[in-house]
């Protein structure tokens, strides 16, 4: 038997291994899934036992606190803070390797929760590190140091593929918190000036303008949850404060905390906060235009220029062709 068939079975079988790794983990998160499943309805159970109706609800009141109440808020805390923080399978060796720390704040960045999106992550980039090679070598079947380098190009790619996915969804997901930041200021601004507290102000944004504000309006519902589970307002807004691309988001956090926690009037700092971004953003218009001019002479250059010369140029060097022409008739 020769080298290649050896390499080959030795991947199916790691394949296979792999395989049943990743069952054994989708049969924990489904385990996990059920429990979930189980105490929030029970948690509804309660609410439903203990609830009162109120004459005038707003989104930002609290229900009224009772025995069962404070056991769903407990179990509500709990599970809130259970979706963010890792599970213990990913504090292993061959997961923590796979799932760094540097994957989990892109992962945070996507908008994905780690406790099922890390499942997932790891079993892809094992699956595509495995089921890559194996492609190539079937497909292609190259041979000697060529298959070498194919085999580990194709480990190398399949394993780095869902990382690269991950950073395009972060990516985007931060060019779209910018493009959303002065609607989101403009808003709050409006909310804070017919009256409303910072409390009912973030939870109507959330609830009610999620349609406009698709990342900043997910991201302030999480942090709603977590502080009504009990976090600090700095605590709940500590991940939309590292959802920018730049430093404006994270001061409009700072601002909110600020308020919170000492008070005071914020429309008119949200307003010169607003403007100061549609100053930045015309800016930023300018020079994208600016770049798009300097692209454009290019192409101006490589298409234009031609047909500038055939049409200008072309009649002069056709005389001189037929002078030429009846000069060496004669």
């Amino acid at each position: 038997m020769t080298a290649r068939p050896l390499w080959i079975a030795s991947l199916v079988l790691a394949a296979l291994g792999l395989l049943l790794l990743g069952a054994a983990l989708a049969w924990q998160l489904r385990r996990s899934a059920r429990a979930e499943a189980r105490v929030d309805e029970m948690l509804h159970a309660r609410e439903a036992d203990t609830a009162v109706i109120a004459p005038f609800p707003m989104p930002g009141a609290a229900p009224p606190a009772g025995e069962g109440g404070g056991k769903a808020e407990a179990a509500l805390a709990q599970s809130v803070a259970d979706s963010l923080k890792p599970p213990a399978w990913l504090d292993s060796g061959l997961a923590r390797a796979l799932f760094a720390d540097e994957d989990r704040k892109l992962m945070e960045l996507a908008g994905l929760e780690i406790a099922r999106g890390g499942l997932f992550y790891v079993m892809a980039r094992v699956v595509l590190a495995l089921l890559l090679p194996m492609l190539a070598l079937l497909l292609l079947q190259p041979t000697g140091q060529r298959a070498l380098l194919l085999g580990f190009l194709a480990f190398g790619c399949g394993l780095m593929l869902p990382k690269w996915l991950l950073r395009s969804r972060a990516t985007r997901r931060r060019r779209e918190v910018v493009e959303e930041l002065p609607l989101f200021v403009d808003l709050l601004r409006l909310l804070q000036g017919v009256g409303l507290s910072i409390d009912q102000s973030l939870q109507i944004l959330a609830a009610e303008f999620n349609s406009v504000l698709r990342v900043i309006g997910a991201e302030l519902a999480l942090a709603n949850r977590l502080y009504g589970s009990g976090r600090t307002r700095e605590q709940s807004l500590q991940r939309l404060a590292h959802l920018g691309a730049d430093d404006d988001l994270s001061a409009v956090v700072n601002l909110l905390v600020q308020v919170d926690r000492h008070g005071g009037a914020v429309q008119e700092p949200l307003r010169e906060f607003s403007l100061r971004l549609r100053e930045k953003r015309q800016a930023d218009f300018k020079q994208r235009i600016g770049v798009i001019t300097v692209k454009m002479t290019g192409v101006m250059v490589l298409t234009l220029l031609p047909a500038l010369l055939v049409i200008t140029a072309g009649p002069g060097f056709t005389a001189v062709i037929r002078s030429l022409s009846s000069i060496g008739g004669r």
